[in-house]
This record gives structure tokens, C-alpha cells and sequence, in this order.
């Protein structure tokens, strides 16, 4: 599809209607909202427009619409397929302004919040009354909850208390033609029609912008313990995961890296926090397990606690650190959410994030090291194990600028075969974007795509927003 390009009259009504110091046109303002955590991917957008009400983004899609201008909506710019990048120019539409959060209902454990709200500050707020809202992507400490819903994001936590699609009742969202509407009602129970609730989550920004979220919560888990288990091989630490769960355990994380992200990222942490790491994480152990139980009885959690070391101690472990002091349980949770960070700072990274059964779990490492050895290249792995989440991080390293760009493909579609085979699929959490975009097919039938297309001309028939993500 052909897009028009922002003419002086169009700029002219984005001025009246979000004012001049919220339209940048600067070339180094609008470079940096031309890219975000994805590889090294830059597209310099027309204009960046900061608007601060749902009438405000209605009157510039209106707009848009109309001439036939692009639209990308950004949050915080940490996302890792290109979801957020204007590959064809046109208006960034930036959430920043909508920081508000609007009201914590603590009798009926709801929260009404707006998309560029910071997920840790938002965590923290309702921490504070003694509630949960337990996503927590790695990067919770800069990503927005508009970006969070639009790749329906997970964390560590995921694997016992859900994704961020599992706390969203309810959505303001202003579709691309213009109109505002309510995506459903602020109830745990509705069979009112089409679910477009869930259809926005996930959606990566393709069908409207989410102006406000209405998210219910959960009573804040007082107690929690954690364990760092090494095991000698990558294979014998997803075979542990497994027996973890069948032994009837339910960790609230269950964490798993190799010893080369652990030896990247700690090199990383006493480089950015100028403090050296105590942990000892053992020379002989090629693989690391940390299993974060928690609740509100103790003597539970100490139990349970026992029962996952027996488990573990059946495979090929090392000695199992049971993090005594709050220190240790933070130092611990630094090392595991720097890790994407600090092999990103090493080197030129293609971020990749399968998920599969986990009983698959062993197969698909193996794998993923053998198509490395055919294809040339190194990957350092880690992940969400506990519910089947591996990324897979592939370096540039020395790796040749023509390698990278035909031979490296060829090995990501590899992996994504074989993730496919194992009863799998592309993305975890990550979404689509622009970096998974041509592998869709390995995953979907065509009749799949079919439906997805339908949905996207019926809620953006003039393919404005976000266009050239996901197909």
C-alpha cells in the first residue's frame, strides 16, 4: 500500500491539536524514537507527536486516516522485534504523557491505569496497599504497560501467576478511524459478545491505541524463598524443570541460564553498579536453575523449598544455594534480569524468545546448539523454563557482515522449525514485529493469516496503524 506524506497543512493541524513543544521535527529528537532493543534496526519517522487525551489521539487518526499517513504508537521503546519502529515513516504516536495512574480500587482488587505508566512504578504503587500485580518483564524498570499489553508480556513470574492478558478486564481504545470505545466491562465474569479485551492484548499496536487499562490484582505474597541450582548440562537442567512440576511444585519463577550469560552478566552488573558479585556460581556447572517460591506460610514454603532440592539432587547438580538475606535474593534477581543487557553490550545480538511444551525443553537446547555449529554462529541462552519461554540470544561476534545477513536467517529458521516440530511457537513474549514477520508461516497456515488480515481491515480498513507488523 501506497502512504502519503506529512505535507506542511497536516503538520499545521497536529501543531493546533497537541501544541508545538509536543510535535518534534528536530532530526536527533525524532532519531530517537526511531529505534529500540531490536538488533541495530533504525526508521526515522516524519514526526513525533506527544498527545495527552484519548480526543487528542482520535482527532490525529482522524487525520491520518483521512490522508492516508501511517501511524506507529510507541511506549518505551524496550522491545526486542521491531514493534514499535516506523518502518514507513509517517507519525510516531508517543504515550509518554499518558502517565497517570487514575485510581487503585482496593475493594475490588482493580486498578484503573494509563498505557505509559513505568510496569515497576506501577508494581510499586500498588505494593503499597498491600496488592499484586505480578507481570514483571525484565525490563519493568523502563517499559510502559501499554507496551506490556501490546505484546502481552510475561516475566518470571508467569509461570505460576499468568501473563499480562490474565490481569486486563477492561480497555479504553481509540481505533484507527477515530472512535473511542470501552472493550469490555470492569467484571471478572463476561459473555457479552466478542472478547475484544483479549483481542487487544497482543494485538502490538495493529488494531488501536489503548488509552487507559482497567487491571485487577491480587493480594501481595508476603513470604518467598530462593534457590540457585547448578547443574552440570543444559539438558539436565530442563529435565529438572520438568520433575519440579510433576512433583506437584508450583515456583512463582523458575529461572534458567547458562554459565556464559551468568559470566557476561555478572562482568556487566560490577560494571554498571560498581559492586562486586558474592554469589560463587561453580566453575564445572554449565547450566543454572533459580526457583523463587513465596507465599504467606513459611513453614509451606520451607517444605515445598526441601522437596525441589530432593527433586534436583536426582539429576547432575552442584551445590544448591539457598539465598538466606534480601541482599542475596536482589543480588541473584539483578544477575537474571541483566543478562538480555549485558550480552547486548557484548555484542550485536538477534533476540529470539521460543516457547514449547516443557518436556521438550531438553530437545530444543540440544538442537539449538547443534543448528549453532552447522550455521556458524554462538547462542547464549536463558529464560522463563518454567513455562516452556527460551530466548535465545544469537551474537554477532566475528561473525562476517554477508554471514549474518544469509547464513544466521538460515539457522533462525532452523530453530523455528524445530520449535514448531516440538509442539511450539515463534514467540513467548516478545511478539512478531518486524524481526519474526517472515518466518509466520512456519508457524501458521495461510487460513490462519487469512483470519488475521480480516480482523485487521475490520478494525483499520485503510491499514494505517502500525502497518508491516506481524504479516
Amino acid at each position: 500500500m501506497a502512504f502519503a506524506e506529512v505535507i506542511p497543512d497536516v503538520l499545521a493541524q497536529f501543531e493546533k491539536i497537541v501544541g508545538a513543544t509536543n510535535m518534534l521535527m528536530d532530526e536527533s529528537q525524532r532519531y530517537a524514537y526511531s529505534h529500540d532493543e531490536t538488533e541495530d534496526y533504525s526508521f526515522l519517522p516524519d514526526v513525533v507527536l506527544k498527545p495527552e487525551t484519548p480526543e487528542q489521539i482520535s482527532a490525529i487518526l482522524k487525520i491520518c486516516n483521512q490522508h492516508l499517513i501511517p501511524v506507529t504508537p510507541r511506549g518505551g521503546g524496550t522491545g526486542l522485534s521491531g514493534g514499535a519502529l516506523p518502518i514507513h515513516k509517517g507519525v510516531v504516536l508517543s504515550m509518554e504523557r499518558f502517565n497517570k495512574i487514575i485510581q487503585i480500587d482496593e475493594l475490588n482488587l482493580q486498578a484503573t491505569v494509563e498505557p505509559g505508566v513505568i510496569t515497576e512504578v506501577f508494581q510499586n504503587a500498588v505494593k503499597e496497599k498491600g496488592l499484586f500485580y505480578p507481570p514483571d518483564p525484565a525490563s519493568r524498570g523502563s517499559c510502559f504497560i501499554g507496551g506490556n499489553i501490546a505484546e502481552n508480556s510475561g516475566g518470571p513470574k508467569a509461570v505460576k501467576y499468568g501473563v499480562t492478558r490474565d490481569y486486563v478486564l477492561n480497555m479504553e481504545v481509540v481505533l484507527p478511524t477515530g472512535e473511542i470505545i470501552w472493550t469490555g466491562a470492569n467484571v471478572l465474569k463476561n459473555s457479552t459478545g466478542y472478547n475484544l479485551t483479549q483481542l487487544m492484548c497482543g494485538s502490538e499496536g495493529t488494531l488501536g491505541i489503548i488509552t487507559k487499562i482497567v487491571f485487577k490484582l491480587r493480594g501481595f505474597p508476603q513470604k518467598s524463598v530462593l534457590l540457585l541450582m547448578p547443574l552440570v548440562t543444559n539438558e539436565e537442567a530442563c529435565k529438572a524443570i520438568a520433575e519440579i512440576f510433576r512433583a506437584g511444585i508450583t515456583p512463582s519463577g523458575m529461572e534458567f541460564f547458562e554459565r556464559e550469560a551468568a559470566m557476561k552478566t555478572i562482568d556487566y552488573c560490577e560494571k554498571i553498579y560498581a559492586a562486586r558479585v558474592t554469589t560463587p556460581f561453580p566453575e564445572n556447572m554449565d547450566a543454572y536453575l533459580l526457583c523463587e517460591l513465596d507465599g504467606n506460610d513459611e513453614e509451606v514454603l520451607m517444605r515445598d523449598a526441601e522437596r525441589v532440592m530432593q527433586v534436583v539432587e536426582q539429576f547432575q547438580c552442584g551445590e544448591i544455594l539457598f539465598a538466606e538475606t534480601a541482599a542475596q535474593k536482589e543480588e541473584l534477581w539483578k544477575i537474571r534480569k541483566n543478562i538480555s543487557p549485558a550480552v547486548n553490550a557484548y555484542s550485536l545480538c538477534k533476540s529470539e524468545d521460543v516457547v514449547v511444551p516443557r518436556a521438550n525443553l531438553p530437545k530444543l537446547i540440544t538442537g539449538i546448539k547443534e543448528i549453532g555449529k552447522s550455521f556458524g554462529f554462538n547462542s547464549v541462552c536463558y529464560g522463563h523454563l518454567g513455562d516452556g519461554n527460551l530466548h535465545v540470544n544469537i551474537m554477532k561476534e566475528n561473525i562476517s557482515d554477508e554471514h549474518w545477513h544469509t547464513e544466521v536467517p538460515k539457522g533462525i529458521t532452523a530453530i523455528f522449525q524445530l520449535t514448531v516440530d516440538l509442539g511450539g511457537t515463534l514467540s513467548g513474549e516478545h511478539g512478531i514485529g518486524i524481526a519474526k514477520k517472515p518466518f509466520m508461516p512456519i508457524a501458521m497456515r495461510e487460513a490462519n493469516l487469512h483470519v488475521m488480515r480480516g480482523i485487521k481491515k475490520a478494525f483499520d480498513p485503510n491499514g494505517i496503524l502500525n502497518p508491516g507488523k506481524i504479516f
